[in-house]
């Protein structure tokens, strides 16, 4: 069975390792964790991810930012992302749909929801 690729960008350096070793421990994925944004498109064109994980409140760049960013490159519109965000606010949520995310997952979370929903974002690719 081939691996989905996962790349997983928020600034909690403790949660992206978490997230990390629960997804690859599944056999299922392989996830590249980034810190910061800010060399996204270059490790967007080399990873050439499935899914794409990604935090709103980030220091360098924000999730919508990068959303919008990600809709003007050819491998970025194509992918689909999931937020994660501490942020639960309808009107961040509908921030993030105008932008084309296809799924929002509020902090914390456990390890079988960000599964099914990286699942069922995958199935409609």
């Amino acid at each position: 069975m081939e691996r989905k690729k996962v790349m997983m960008v928020d600034d909690d350096e403790y949660l992206l390792k978490g997230i990390k070793v629960q997804l690859e421990e599944t056999q299922k994925y392989e996830v590249l964790t980034l810190s910061d944004a800010t060399d996204i498109l270059a490790q967007l064109h080399g990873f050439k991810p499935d899914i794409i994980l990604l935090d709103v409140l980030m220091p360098a760049m924000g999730g919508i930012d990068v959303c919008k960013l990600l809709n003007r490159d050819p491998i970025g519109r194509r992918t689909p992302i999931i937020i994660l965000s501490a942020l639960d606010e309808d009107s961040d949520k509908l921030k993030a749909y105008k932008v084309g995310v296809v799924d929002y997952l509020s902090k914390p979370f456990d390890k079988e929801d960000l599964i099914a929903k990286i699942e069922q974002a995958l199935e409609f690719k």
